[in-house]
C-alpha cells in the first residue's frame, strides 16, 4: 500500500500547528505524489500543477490548527484545498477547466514527479479500486463527482451544466462520497 493510504496524517498536522516544520516535510512527502497528481489532472500545466501544490502547502502549514478530524482525513483536507487552489487558478486565468468525458471506461493517469515503482504500483492498485467503487454509483452520482472532482465545476457550475438545482447536486455528491467511503472502507483517502 502507498504511504497516503497507510499512513495516519494526523499527528503530523497537529505538529505542523505546533510550528514542527519537520513534520510539513514528512506530510510532503508522503501525500505530494496525490497533490500533484490531482493538480496536473485539473490545468494540464506542469508548472501551473506545481504552483499549486507549492500554494497547497503554504495553506495547509497557515492552517494546520484549523484541521479537524471530525471534518474528514487529511488528504480529503489537501484534495478540497487542491481543488480550490486549482479552481482558483483556472478562473484567474480566464479558462474553462478540462472535463472528463463521461463514456471513458477510466480516469486519467496522473503523473507524479519522484514517485517509485511500488507507490506507483500501489497507486495503480488503489485507482483500479477507486474507478471500481465509481462504476457501482448511480449515474447521476458518478457524474457529479467526476465533474466536481476531477472537471474542477464548482456546485453552482455543476448545476448549471447539469439544468439541476443547487441542493440537488450537492446531494448527490454527499451521497456519492459516502457510498465510495463504504465501498473502500476505512482507507478512503477522501472520507
Amino acid at each position: 500500500m502507498s504511504p497516503v493510504i497507510a499512513t495516519n496524517l494526523v499527528p503530523l498536522v497537529t505538529a505542523m500547528a505546533a510550528g514542527d516544520q519537520s513534520a510539513m516535510g514528512q506530510l510532503y512527502d508522503l501525500t505530494s505524489g496525490l497533490i500533484h497528481g490531482m493538480a496536473l489532472r485539473m490545468l494540464e500545466n506542469p508548472q501551473d500543477a506545481e504552483e499549486v501544490v507549492l500554494d497547497v502547502y503554504m495553506k495547509a502549514w497557515r492552517n494546520a490548527a484549523h484541521y479537524s478530524v471530525e471534518r474528514g482525513s487529511v488528504n480529503a483536507w489537501l484534495i478540497m484545498m487542491t481543488r480550490t487552489v486549482a479552481i482558483d487558478r483556472i478562473r484567474s486565468r480566464n479558462a474553462q477547466p478540462r472535463t472528463l468525458d463521461l463514456g471513458a471506461p477510466e480516469l486519467p493517469e496522473p503523473r507524479a514527479p519522484g514517485v517509485t515503482p511500488e507507490e506507483s504500483t500501489a497507486q495503480r492498485q488503489w485507482r483500479a479500486r477507486v474507478e471500481g467503487a465509481m462504476r457501482e454509483l448511480p449515474e447521476e452520482q458518478r457524474e457529479a463527482l467526476l465533474l466536481a472532482f476531477f472537471g474542477g465545476l464548482s456546485h453552482a457550475e455543476l448545476a448549471e451544466r447539469l439544468g439541476q438545482p443547487l441542493g440537488t447536486i450537492k446531494t448527490r455528491i454527499r451521497l456519492g462520497l459516502r457510498r465510495l467511503k463504504t465501498l473502500l472502507g476505512e482507507s478512503a483517502a477522501f472520507a
